[in-house]
């Protein structure tokens, strides 16, 4: 097997990849559908491997993620010496694509990049995703960092911890009295299995994993309400439509002017959260990372504490 990688041949593939078909790249490659089919098939010849499921969209395989991996950071690496020659157009920012869970981009995160010297010129381009999952975007070649769950580096990435985001389960006072039993002081354990509750959406596991503390092996009710967005979860929580985790900078306000109750003070989820990059030799890149962890340090470390407040009628035995 011949040991380099040519670089139209990968170019090639990430431009049917970017663009889902070989047609659709070629249009952008300004070469004919069969060279680009040509390209790709060479590219797999010389590695030896299958790159490309052919469906539509068409999508790498695991080894043509690596391919496709390697061509984003070569391209990231090209912009940045064309930048440094002074060979970039004019007015044309530096893009740098992240991958970020919602909450985070409700809360913390916009701050964050806030930090960041505005003489670099950056453009980014921000991809929403679980917390869980944002790894994948990586690990794919289609971010050039995250702010994920897992500690685990992906290939070719570096790792970094930011702290914890905490997580509070609260409700709308109402709905508490009616249906978690906060006015006849009934044990909340006893009800958090039926009462209606509010979910990001289908991968939302916070929800559940409280209740799986409170008893074991049980799970939120199937009276689930599914709102994918961070500030829509929170004002569907507090309009009364089921009790749910919102994240600790979003709920003490409404705590505090007594829209939300607190369902149990002492039992909250934290949720780790790291930062992962490409292991590249990018200014940019590095001083957004900067950012991020001196935003991280100021509101997430540790999980802020909670101011105290006036005791629920909520018992635990």
């Amino acid at each position: 097997m011949m040991s380099e990688l040519p670089l139209d041949q990968v170019r090639t593939l990430l431009a049917v990849v970017d663009e889902g078909t070989f047609d659709a790249a070629a249009n952008v490659l300004r070469l004919t559908p069969s060279a680009v089919s040509q390209r790709v098939k060479a590219l797999e010849q010389r590695t030896g491997r299958v790159l490309l499921m052919r469906t539509k969209p068409v999508r790498p395989t695991e080894s043509g993620e690596v391919v496709v991996r390697f061509a984003r950071q070569l391209a990231r690496l090209e912009r940045d010496a064309r930048t440094a020659l002074g060979m970039s157009g004019p007015g044309e920012p530096t893009l740098l694509s992240i991958a970020v869970n919602s909450d985070s981009l409700a809360t913390w995160f916009l701050p964050a990049l806030r930090r960041v010297p505005q003489e670099l010129d950056l453009a980014y381009e921000l991809h929403r995703e679980d917390q869980d999952h944002t790894a994948t975007l990586l690990r794919e070649g289609l971010v050039m960092a995250a702010v994920t769950s897992s500690p685990e580096a992906v290939t070719g990435c570096s790792v970094r911890r930011l702290g914890r985001m905490r997580y509070l389960p609260v409700a709308e006072p109402g709905f508490a009295d009616r249906w978690l039993g906060r006015r006849a002081g009934t044990d909340v354990r006893e009800l958090i299995e039926d009462a209606p509750v509010v979910s990001f959406d289908r991968r939302d596991d916070l929800q559940d994993s409280f209740v799986r503390r409170l008893v074991p092996g049980a799970r939120a009710s199937s009276r689930r309400h599914l709102v994918p967005s961070s500030e829509g979860f929170a004002s569907a929580v507090a309009a009364g439509m089921g009790w749910g985790m919102v994240p600790d900078v979003q709920a003490e306000p409404l705590l505090g002017d007594g829209r939300l109750v607190l369902l149990t003070p002492d039992r909250t989820v934290d949720v780790p959260l790291h930062w992962q990059q490409w292991k590249l030799d990018s200014a940019a890149l590095a001083t957004v990372a900067e950012a991020v962890a001196a935003e991280a340090a100021d509101t997430l470390a540790g999980g802020r504490p909670i101011a105290p407040r006036p005791p629920l009628e909520v018992r635990f035995t």
